[in-house]
């Protein structure tokens, strides 16, 4: 068998391996290139939800404060003429 004989029976083993094994790589490659896009979409969908969570925690505590901080609507009574008079004190039992 001379060398060109051997080259050329290597390639043509070189080629069917090639086109018998291109589905299965084919088919590898596809599933992790679709298991990467399924992790990465699955990955950014919990992301955003814990991003929208955060949002609402943010916004509560945010509502409470200003809730806490502003003071209760005081009554202001405006009277024209003479001034009430003062209360009586009240009695204790120290009067006794």
């Amino acid at each position: 068998m001379s060398s060109r004989k051997g080259a050329a029976l290597v390639g043509a083993g070189v080629a069917a391996c090639a086109v018998c094994c291109a589905g299965s790589i084919g088919g590898i490659l596809a599933a992790i290139g679709l298991g990467t896009a399924v992790g990465v979409s699955l990955y950014g969908a919990a992301a955003l939800a814990v991003g929208a969570i955060l949002v609402v925690i943010v916004v509560v505590r945010r509502r409470r404060r200003i809730g806490d901080r502003e003071p209760a609507a005081a009554r202001v009574v405006l009277t024209i003429g003479r001034r009430p008079a003062p209360a009586e004190p009240s009695s204790s039992s120290n009067d006794l």
